[in-house]
């Protein structure tokens, strides 16, 4: 039979059945067929599916807010640049996130980065562990719309990310004088105790703003402290910590590794005699608060703490952190998690890549009083474990001397809102390990005596004023979580940031020098930001290669100064012409050009101008340019001017406006 024409292959046809085609009847499969076929198809994991990723020694990134390059510019161009900003008045550290997620759009990546590192040293590490639920993208105010709010922690990372893979070093303020020149002042010594979030965030600022006498004392033999010690390679790799310590390091900053407050003989008055004029205390709270009903358990026998488990975890999973040949704790079986919080979260899913088949997460509340952000139960969720509110712990039993099993009673909420346990309801779940995570505290007497002698609250805390630090004795400042007041790594790097800039009005003030009284912390420099970018043509130089047309952007000369203020080069003012040649522009018009449609930033197909010249005179713009030449006397001012087909014409706008340039 002759092949027909009009028809394509038979294997070509098979292609083509894949689209779309107008149906004439109903199709019908069995269920049982579709439940089969469906397994072959479906991405996500299949309930009770026993053969996912094995989760045992892995640590690889399992963050859902990681973004790609296409992804990122996908979210960036979403965002709304809102004039309120809600997101970065949500941010402990105020940090500028429409103006990175902006550069991010623009492809300008050392440009968010810079935005990033100059508000946050910890930029990458925040982007990485903040809980932006509850802080900037619980602002966005996209939260309500059908897309849902911009992944503002993934665009952090990704950007920060993107520059650690340059290799570039942080640099000195350029507008410092040479470090020989500095005011006696700024060669101080300053000390900080404790290598954590809060430390490195004071020393990388008290650097920016020029001291070159800052040593950070650590008591382990590595630093970033719970950066590296208790948040899990698979959220935080340690080579993000080494990262931002490196930029820190750039500046001169130094660290001596095992030297620990309340040991040796170190104390805050034996720094004071070795000549530190201000110290910063960042020492975390390093003891677990432990249950009466722990007492005598160790971890020989199942019972561990958080920090316990946590950097055990830690050394063993995190290349470099520690060359000590750390292996993982060996759990097996069944494991009990007590507690609600972030921290009880991250040994949870760490049990699991240290060998536990089950996980109980048991916490005395119910799910809407947990305290951790929704993305680390969603995490441990994700990876099967298992969660048992409303209990609260009676007694481990043992057997063999090792942990067996593990009483609690239920607990309940009273009319007036108190919690109360209820013996009459009891329950036994067995287990191989037990991990307290009830929070931490600072209960060493050592370190305690070593900080005399500042006063001490009733938590036992250094006492402290929570705007300026500053401890009650005014060389002594403090951050993180041993003022009390920071739950995130994010508020320890805020702490860390404003005691920076009351230590250096302390140090000022006790040289007799004056100082502004509006904080004036430097922006975050590299040698990118010391490239000579400038252009010459036709005899001019021009700073660098941008630059506003003469269009709505210069409607007006202050206008123009904004766009300079912010580091444009040039401008061409809007056309203008003599009073007699005036214009009347109804209303701007520049609308997106109709080849763009929904895409806004760097997608965006084209603008439309279709306005008229300046409605302004020619006596406004001589004026004005003349007021930018004298403030920005190396930015580049072009006049555009216009007249009718007249010599005279000509000839008197370009006299008046040379005698005003």
């Amino acid at each position: 039979m002759a092949r027909m024409l009009s028809k394509d292959l038979p294997d070509i046809e098979s292609i083509l059945a894949l689209n779309p085609r107008v149906k004439s009847h109903a199709t019908l499969y069995s269920t049982a067929a579709k439940k089969a076929e469906k397994k072959h198809w479906k991405r996500n994991a299949e309930k009770g599916c026993d053969s996912c990723v094995k989760l045992e020694n892995n640590f690889d990134d399992i963050k859902h807010t990681t973004l790609s390059e296409r992804g990122a510019l996908r979210e960036a161009m979403r965002c709304l640049k809102c004039a309120d900003a809600p997101c970065q008045k949500s941010c402990p550290t105020n940090l500028n996130i429409k103006a990175f997620i902006t550069s991010i759009a623009n492809k300008n990546y050392y440009g968010a980065a810079r935005a990033i590192l100059s508000d946050n040293p910890l930029g990458l590490t925040c982007g990485m562990v903040c809980p932006t639920s509850d802080l900037c993208v619980g602002g966005c105010n996209l939260f309500a719309s059908e897309e849902g709010p911009i992944n503002i922690g993934g665009l952090q990372q990704f950007a920060t990310e993107v520059f650690s893979r340059m290799g570039i070093p942080q640099v000195r303020n350029p507008e410092l004088p040479p470090p020989e020149q500095m005011p006696e002042s700024y060669h101080s010594k300053i000390a900080l105790i404790g290598c954590g979030p809060a430390s490195i965030s004071c020393a990388s600022f008290l650097a920016r703003l020029g001291y070159d006498n800052i040593t950070i004392f650590e008591k382990q033999k590595y630093v970033g402290g719970l950066s590296s010690s208790e948040i899990p390679q698979f959220r935080l790799p340690y080579e993000v910590v080494q990262f931002e310590l490196d930029l820190m390091k750039d500046m001169g900053v130094k660290i001596m590794c095992e030297k620990r407050l309340g040991q040796d003989g170190m104390t805050l008055l034996s720094l004071k005699e070795e000549g530190y004029k201000a110290v910063f205390i960042g020492i975390g709270l390093p003891q677990a608060n432990r249950h009466r009903i722990f007492e005598g358990l160790s971890m020989e026998q199942g019972f561990y703490t958080s920090k316990d488990f946590l950097p055990l975890v830690a050394k063993a999973s995190k290349p470099g952190m520690c060359g000590c040949g750390w292996t993982l704790p060996r759990l097996h079986g069944s494991v009990i998690i007590l507690g609600a919080g972030d921290t009880a979260f991250d040994c949870a899913t760490s049990a699991l890549r240290c060998g536990a088949q089950r996980v109980y997460v048991v916490f005395r509340r119910g799910f809407t009083d947990i305290r951790a952000v929704p993305e680390e139960m969603e995490l441990a969720k994700e990876e099967k474990c298992e969660f048992l509110p409303f209990l609260s712990p009676r007694e481990v039993l043992l057997k063999e001397g090792r942990v067996h099993s593990m009483e609690f009673c239920r607990t309940e909420q009273t009319a007036t809102g108190e919690w109360v346990e209820d013996l009459e309801q009891i329950t036994r779940l067995k287990a191989d390990f037990i991990i307290s995570a009830f929070g931490s505290v600072l209960s060493d007497p050592k370190v305690k005596e070593a900080m005399a002698p500042i006063r001490l609250n009733s938590w036992g805390l250094p006492e402290l004023n929570p705007e300026t630090m500053q401890c009650s004795e005014p060389w002594v400042f403090a951050g993180g979580d041993v003022a009390g007041l920071a739950n995130t790594t994010v508020e320890s790097v805020n702490d860390g940031k404003q005691a920076s800039w009351h230590i250096h009005r302390y140090l000022q003030a006790i040289h007799g020098h004056t100082f502004s009284s509006h904080p004036q912390l430097p922006l975050f420099y590299s040698p990118i930001d010391a490239v000579d970018i400038s252009v010459q043509m036709c005899g001019i130089k021009f700073p660098n290669p941008f630059g506003l047309a003469s269009a709505p952007p210069t409607t007006s000369a202050s206008m123009i100064r904004r766009a300079f203020e912010q580091g444009w080069a040039f401008a061409l003012t809007k056309t203008f012409s003599l009073d007699k040649d005036l214009v009347t522009n109804v209303s701007p018009r520049i609308v997106r050009g109709t080849t763009s449609g929904p895409m806004y930033g760097p997608a965006q197909g084209s603008f439309l101008n279709i306005e008229l010249i300046s409605e302004k005179t020619a006596a406004y713009w001589c004026q004005s340019v003349t007021e930018l030449k004298v403030d920005f006397p190396h930015n580049i001012i072009i006049s555009s001017i216009m007249c009718s087909y007249n010599k005279d014409d000509w000839t008197k706008l370009a006299k008046m406006a040379e005698e005003w340039f």
